[in-house]
Formats: C-alpha cells, structure tokens, sequence
C-alpha cells in the first residue's frame, strides 16, 4: 500500500493515508480512458438541432414562371434550396449521438486516471473540505494556502450546500460528489483534491 500525506484545509499536514495498491496504483490505460471520455461527450450532446428540407417548408410546388422564353433560369419550384426561404439541402435532424460503455471500463477507466494523477503529485488529500457559511474569500484562501498551479477539482462525500456556493465564482476552482465523479473530470483538471470520506467511498464502491 502506497502512503500519502493528509492536509487540512490550511496545507498543514495532519496525518498520514494508505492506499490500496489495487485502486490507486492501476496502470494507466490511454486506450480505455480515450474510448470513455469519446463516450461521455458524445453522451453530453442533446442532438436536438433541425432544419426543414425543400419537401417540409411551407409553399407550393408551383412553377414561379414558364420553363422557356423569359430569359431566366428554370425554375421548379420556389421551394428549392437557392430560394430565400426555401429548404436546406441536406438538413440536420434529430439523432441519438449516445454511446455505451459498460461498468466495467468506466470503472477501471476512471481508477486509471486516478492512479496517474497520484503518479504525478497531482493529487492532494483533505481531512475534509467544508465551510462553516458560503463565502466565496474562504475558498479563495484554500486554493492560496495550497499554492495551486492550474484548475483545481475537489471531490467530496457528498454534496455541501456551503462549498458549492463558496467555490462558485472561482473559475479554476470545482466540487464535485464521488458519485458523479467521472474520468474526464479528473483529466480535465490539473489538480485533483479528495477528501478523506471520498476515498472511503471510493475503496467501497471499487473494491473487489
């Protein structure tokens, strides 16, 4: 088992952590990790967008004037594509851009990149994160005590009304619940801060 410090929200170090070798120290899987996070974007987009095609917008199919003898272009119908207000050629419709990946790989996926960050000390772990009211200058003196370079996502046991509105107006700065935690998360920001009841959870949820 792997040992990593404990900080308080102060980056004082208040005690030592262990690490089972079977979670945190996986190895990495770029393969797997691109497959999941191609997933979880694609999974992000609504696919709602439309437009309407020369058979679906509202006219006749009329011709506009003869075919010969007046000196311009045939036309078929006003309906067409080369009209102002006519169909698009080749429109957008509705469509499902979801993709499956099956538990299994979002699980070791996701402890992938875990076990990377731990590699690379970009890992930091809190006895806990939580304030006693909203404001946002206390977040700010967490993320100056502990000397951050790029954003920064903190993942917690559970979701704290308190640390949400704290952390809100700071850009570089997120929270997030173990339960909604997902790889491209944890890749997406440089510094990954989890509390110690997170990693419980987490040894819970994964171990086998």
């Amino acid at each position: 088992m792997a040992k990593i410090k404990v900080y308080n929200m102060q980056a004082q170090e208040v005690g030592q952590l262990n690490l089972p070798d079977d979670l945190f120290s996986v190895e990495y899987n770029e393969p797997l990790i691109h497959e999941v996070i191609v997933a979880y974007n694609a999974n992000q987009r609504q696919g709602t967008k439309s437009a309407l095609t020369r058979s679906e917008v509202r006219g006749h199919a009329k011709k506009p004037w003869r075919q010969k003898g007046t000196g311009r272009a045939r036309q078929g119908s006003t309906k067409g594509p080369q009209w102002r207000g006519g169909g698009i050629v080749f429109a957008p419709k509705p469509r499902d851009f979801s993709k499956k990946v099956n538990k299994q790989k979002k699980r070791y996926a996701l402890l992938s990149a875990l076990s990377e960050k731990i590699k690379q000390n970009q890992v930091t772990v809190l006895d806990k994160f939580n304030f006693a009211q909203p404001k946002t200058k206390d977040a700010k003196a967490f993320v100056d005590a502990f000397k951050f370079n790029g954003s920064v996502i903190v993942v917690n046991d559970k979701n704290d009304k308190n640390a949400k509105l704290s952390t809100a107006n700071i850009p570089a700065l997120s929270i997030e619940e173990v339960a909604n935690l997902n790889v491209y998360e944890v890749l997406a920001n440089k510094n990954v801060v989890l509390t110690e009841s997170a990693i419980k959870l987490i040894e819970e949820a994964y171990a086998e």
